[in-house]
């Protein structure tokens, strides 16, 4: 009886391990920022959220160190961080190519929340920021 418990205890530990290694290479594992990272230069603001493209088989290695420095708030230390570039194929347009992913152009309320959105996400009412 004993032996039998150990045996299930055991493959119970090897299927946890297996499970947790399968989780990590699939890109699963949650050493990733787990807020989103709202840029708010040149516009404010835009929304980034790591775990949608973790989900979509995504790792770290896929945009940092290239096409993103692996440092929050550099990328909008660059004078061509704008709309420009990704149609030209920098940051997010390495990828939102129209192949690779949605095309930059297209479905801009998926990552632009605006002022308003913005308010809202930080739970502040926006007033007296000079919007009309």
């Amino acid at each position: 009886m004993y032996k039998k418990g150990l045996l299930y205890a055991l493959m119970g530990t090897v299927a946890l391990v297996m499970f947790m290694s399968a989780g990590q290479v699939m890109g699963q594992d949650e050493d990733y920022p787990q807020e989103p990272i709202i840029f708010t230069k040149p516009v404010k603001a835009v929304i980034f959220d790591h775990k949608s493209h973790i989900d979509n088989g995504l790792d770290c290695d896929s945009c940092h160190d290239d096409p993103f420095e692996m440092a929050a708030g550099t990328a909008e230390e660059n004078a061509d961080f704008n709309m420009k570039s990704l149609y030209q194929g920098k940051y997010c347009g390495t990828c939102h190519d129209g192949e690779s992913a949605f095309a930059s152009n297209t479905r801009c309320t998926l990552c632009h929340i605006g002022v308003k959105g913005y308010n809202r996400l930080m739970g502040t009412s926006g007033e007296g920021e000079g919007h009309h």
